[in-house]
């Protein structure tokens, strides 16, 4: 059986043995076809018309993408026009029932998880036999071997049964492709006619009835005016050949403003000189002198020369940037040979086939052997890639080789593709490669020729080539392309602009569709389109134009990963909406593995294969992140309840690994244990997935893991703390709670604030006291963190509140310990007295060696307002328990107070090695509000001792900490001191502008000695 998409959908039944077997028409002997489009090729005669218009539709749109998976969503649109019925589903299966009844073989219709395929195998498509005949005629044309073009031409217009898909509604879609054929078409008509005026004969009175409809038909195509005039001039009616050429001249002057092509003008030279019979002679010697050379008159056989080919499309019209690859590339490929294979790789649409053309262009010159063009279909929209072997004939017969004498061998075609390379310098643009095993057998095994590749994977395989990974455009060079390709000049630096260029993720594909529908619609504004792109869940609608489309150059690589036999292929296509489902900043293998339900070792696998496809990049290593575009692709492929239920397991699973974390970084006691214990929101199930997860070795793997993953635990909180569904309402709750600790350590501000701010309006939204006072608590630890101690006193007393309701004496421990240092800090001494020793007593009532060292800690900063030797002994107290417990943060804390005590005291050397074994007790436990302040108290004693260059050293490393964390309060207490720094050598310009940084920066803090001396320092006069 075979299928018709030239015309109506149609079906063909096999009309027996004679029929050829690849479905191509038989040679015409005398190399002459009779009537316009030539008699009907063997075995596309037997037409059975399709009765029911949805069958015609269904099997169009299979056709059109035939080989490859057909998403159920697609065939729905195409079926009913983007607002399917109720019963769409249902209906769609019917339709799909009924066409296989039609197939000769109902296996051919394949369902699949994602849609349906349609296996259509080689010359059983009307449309890749009229491809296969285009090619032929092409190469033929080329060679000017005059006879094979007519029978190649006849061979494939014979198959033309009218415009492709006609009937359909245009919901099927395959614009582009109808318009690639019908082009097709007029190329193997000019063809033909080129080839019948150079063969003369009594077909040239024919010629002129069929040419001059086609000039009424096309009156701006040059090429059928240029053939009418020949034929009408060398059948003896030269007048009208003149009035063909006044009347197309007048046409183009008046409509277009310009002048007749080369091609009219050389006829209309040939027509007024009347060389009718002088070029018939001429033909006539020349070909008694080829066939007395060469014994024959084929193409391609020894002896007679062959055209250098000039392939190469033209040169994208409007190429920006790309500046530096550009000019490696050019370097790469003009260096002393031999010349390397060059691969261009990058995602869908970012310009690699741009980049490649324009650097061919470029090079064109420095490669006289020709230039040949192939493009390898690795991941076109409705295309089967090429096999090796059918691009290794393919190239033969661009360099003229007769195709009897290919070999049948792919290694013999190779090498005999190299022997024909070999002693040229041709350069080769092998576009838009699957794979290395596609591109190896093309390559040349001579030092003169180049090679360019352009494929979405690296190609690593490929050894010995220089690669050039491309990443979208930037910003200016984005916003350069729009305009340029739009023809919008007032774009130039709008908002509008700056936002097209950022919902496209500078992706020159999807400039380009925004261009063009800019450059299409006058009315359209700049701002109108960047709010139809700015919803997310539409974007890549918005994102098709013409034969131009986003989605479709994404699903290519997507679908066929999805119909893939090997495992690792369809692990990927389901880790690809895995992410499109749950839609996190970066994605590591462990996460990914847990919501695939695979192993990581496959997930690694299916990650590679995602980065092969360049569908994800890997950011940092082990760190995967899609393109925006990708990310708007994956979502569309991720259902909403599969979004539900994968959003679920990640808290789940986020919260496990958050508990592993607070394990790890927390000493252990009652600090550790309550934290641990569940609240009345808490899911079931909590406990198991925390078995599921292996603890991590120590402190510092457990940090690295909170650094790299706390943006997307944040991004989660962030989403789902408004959720209805109190399970994972519930989650977020946990896992606020769980990972703050990190947070905290870490001094991550900007995070503890979405974590605190989540976890209070989750827990108060359940009616889960115990998370409610676990996020005031959170919250009075951040305000305290960035210098707002009122209000942490507020929040705090609400939390102590709470945990004396609920009688838990630990936590009011805490709580108290917490209130008297924030009292502390507000000058408030007695009040602060009377809270540190009740939660002195409920620490020693409580048999807790560590909440006993803390308010010890507390103590001896109160009393070193009056006292500072009295608080030297408090800390000593605390030092002598953590390290009779073992505390790290207890110890460094200790040193770090005794440095201030002493610093009070006048004694910056001996303060001096407190803080130093601080930070080394410290080490990689992580307390970025200790280390903070034995950092601040480090340069106040450097300073003091005049070590200003160690001193502005520390002050600009805890400046670039504090910078980091977002920390502004402690980035201004830095700016103080190095302020008072830039004083001491003598650049007070710059010193008063820290000061005044620092000043703004501790505005609406309670840090009122450091303002009041600042206020004091700016206030003197320079």
């Amino acid at each position: 059986m075979r299928f018709g998409l030239l015309g109506p959908p149609v079906l063909f039944d096999d009309a027996g043995e004679g029929d050829r077997k690849d479905g191509r028409a038989g040679d015409c002997e005398d190399g002459q076809a009779g009537g316009r489009e030539g008699g009907r090729a063997g075995g596309w005669d037997h037409a059975r018309a399709i009765a029911s218009p949805k069958s015609r539709v269904l099997l169009a749109a299979l056709l059109l993408d035939a080989g490859r998976v057909v998403s159920v969503e697609s065939l729905k649109d195409a079926l009913w026009g983007g607002e399917p019925p109720v019963s769409a589903q249902a209906s769609l299966h019917n339709h799909i029932t009924r066409l296989r009844r039609l197939l000769d073989d109902p296996g051919r219709l394949r369902t699949v998880p994602s849609g349906y395929v349609l296996r259509i195998d080689e010359g059983e498509l009307d449309v890749h036999v009229f491809d296969a005949h285009v090619t032929e005629a092409r190469a033929a044309h080329t060679g000017r071997d005059w006879r094979r073009v007519v029978r190649e031409c006849a061979g494939a217009l014979a198959l033309w049964r009218g415009a492709p898909l006609a009937g359909l509604p245009p919901e099927v879609g395959g614009y582009a492709f109808a318009q690639r054929l019908r082009e097709a078409r007029l190329l193997l008509l000019e063809w033909r006619y080129d080839a019948e005026l150079a063969l003369g004969g009594p077909r040239l009175h024919e010629l002129v009835p069929e040419l001059a409809a086609l000039t009424g038909e096309y009156p701006l195509r040059e090429v059928y005016h240029r053939q009418l005039m020949l034929a009408l001039h060398r059948t003896g009616r030269q007048a009208e050949a003149l009035a063909v050429h006044r009347e197309l001249r007048t046409r183009l002057v008046g409509r277009l403003g310009i002048e007749p092509g080369p091609g009219v003008r050389e006829a209309h030279v040939e027509v007024l000189r009347g060389a009718a019979g002088e070029r018939d002679s001429k033909d006539s010697r020349d070909s008694k002198d080829s066939r007395d050379s060469n014994g024959s008159g084929g193409p391609g056989e020894p002896g007679r020369p062959n055209p250098s080919p000039a392939q190469l499309p033209p040169p994208p019209t409007h190429f920006i940037g790309r500046t530096a690859v550009r000019d490696t590339l050019y370097r790469t490929l003009t260096a002393p040979h031999p010349y390397p294979t060059a691969v261009i790789s990058g995602m869908a649409g970012v310009g690699k086939s741009a980049l490649a053309l324009h650097v061919a262009h470029q090079l064109a010159e420095r490669f006289p052997g020709g230039q040949l063009h192939l493009h390898l279909h690795g991941a076109t929209p409705g295309m089967t890639p090429l096999t090796p072997a059918q691009a290794v004939t393919t190239l033969l017969r661009d360099l003229g080789t007769e195709p009897c004498r290919i070999p049948e061998e792919p290694e013999a075609a190779a090498a005999l593709l190299r022997s024909l390379l070999a002693p040229t310098r041709t350069l080769l643009v092998l576009d838009d490669a699957a794979s290395a095993a596609q591109v190896r057998p093309l390559l040349p095994g001579g030092a003169g020729c180049g090679v360019i590749v352009t494929s979405r994977s690296p190609l690593t395989a490929l050894d010995g080539a220089a690669r050039f990974p491309l990443a979208p455009l930037s910003d200016d060079e984005s916003a350069q392309l729009l305009r340029g390709a739009s023809g919008r000049d007032g774009l130039d630096g709008t908002d509008a602009a700056r936002l097209l260029v950022e919902l496209t993720g500078r992706l020159p594909l999807a400039l380009r569709v925004v261009a063009a529908r800019l450059a299409a619609r006058r009315a359209l504004t700049p701002d109108a389109l960047a709010g139809q792109l700015a919803a997310a869940d539409v974007r890549l609608h918005h994102l098709e134009y013409d034969d131009l489309s986003v989605r479709r150059s994404l699903a290519v690589a997507h679908d066929a990963l999805a119909a893939s036999e090997r495992e690792a292929d369809r692990d990927a296509a389901r880790t690809l909406c895995r992410i499109g489902a749950l839609d996190l900043p970066t994605y590591g293998a462990p996460l990914l593995a847990r919501l695939a339900g695979t192993g990581e070792h496959r997930t690694e696998a299916a990650l590679d294969r995602l980065l092969d496809v360049a569908l994800l990049e890997e950011t940092t290593y082990g760190r995967y992140a899609p393109h925006d575009l990708v990310r708007d692709f994956a979502r569309e492929r991720a259902g909403e309840q599969d979004t539900a239920s994968v959003a679920e397991t990640a808290l789940h699973w986020y919260a496990a690994v958050a508990e592993r974390v607070l394990a790890a970084i927390v000493e252990p006691g009652p600090d550790r244990d309550d934290r641990r214990r569940p609240t009345p929101s808490r899911p079931g199930g909590h406990a198991a997935f925390v078995d599921a997860v292996a603890p991590f070795a120590g402190a510092e793997e457990a940090f690295v893991w909170g650094d790299r993953e706390l943006e997307n635990v944040v991004a989660l909180v962030a989403r789902y703390a408004d959720d209805p569904s109190e399970q994972r309402a519930g989650l977020v709750s946990t896992l606020a709670r769980l990972i703050f600790p990190y947070a905290h350590r870490r001094g991550r501000v900007a995070e503890m604030e979405v974590l605190g701010q989540a976890g209070l309006r989750v827990a108060r939204r359940l009616g889960d006291a115990a998370a409610e006072a676990y996020a005031l608590v959170d919250l009075a630890g951040l305000h305290f963190l960035t210098g707002r101690q009122n209000d942490a006193l507020a929040l705090n007393d609400s939390a102590l509140a709470i945990w004396r309701r609920l009688d838990h004496p630990s936590w009011i421990r805490r709580c108290l310990n917490n209130r008297g240092l924030l009292l502390d800090g507000l000058g408030r001494r007695t009040e602060a007295g009377e809270a540190l020793e009740r939660s002195l007593e409920y620490a020693r009532r409580l048999d807790d060696p560590y909440g006993e060292a803390v308010t010890h800690s507390h103590l001896g900063h109160l009393v070193e307002h009056t006292d500072p030797r009295a608080a030297i002994e408090r800390h000593r107290r605390s030092l002598a328990l953590g390290d009779e417990i073992g505390a790290v943060i207890v110890r460094h804390s200790a040193h770090c107070n005794i440095g201030y005590a002493h610093l009070r005291l006048g004694q910056p050397a001996a303060a001096l090695p407190h803080f130093e074994e601080s930070l080394r007790i410290l080490g990689g436990h992580g307390d970025w509000h200790g280390e903070s302040q034995t950092r601040l108290g480090l340069v106040r004693a450097l300073r003091l001792l005049g070590r200003d260059r160690r001193a502005a050293r520390e002050c600009a490393e805890l400046l670039g900490l504090a910078d980091a964390r977002a920390d502004r309060y402690t980035g201004a207490l830095a700016r103080h001191q190095h302020g008072l720094l830039l004083r001491e050598r003598g650049h007070i310009g710059e010193a008063r502008e820290e000061w005044g940084s620092a000043l703004a920066a501790l505005e609406g803090t309670d840090e009122r000695a450091v303002v009041r001396e600042l206020r004091e320092l700016l206030a003197r006069p320079v």
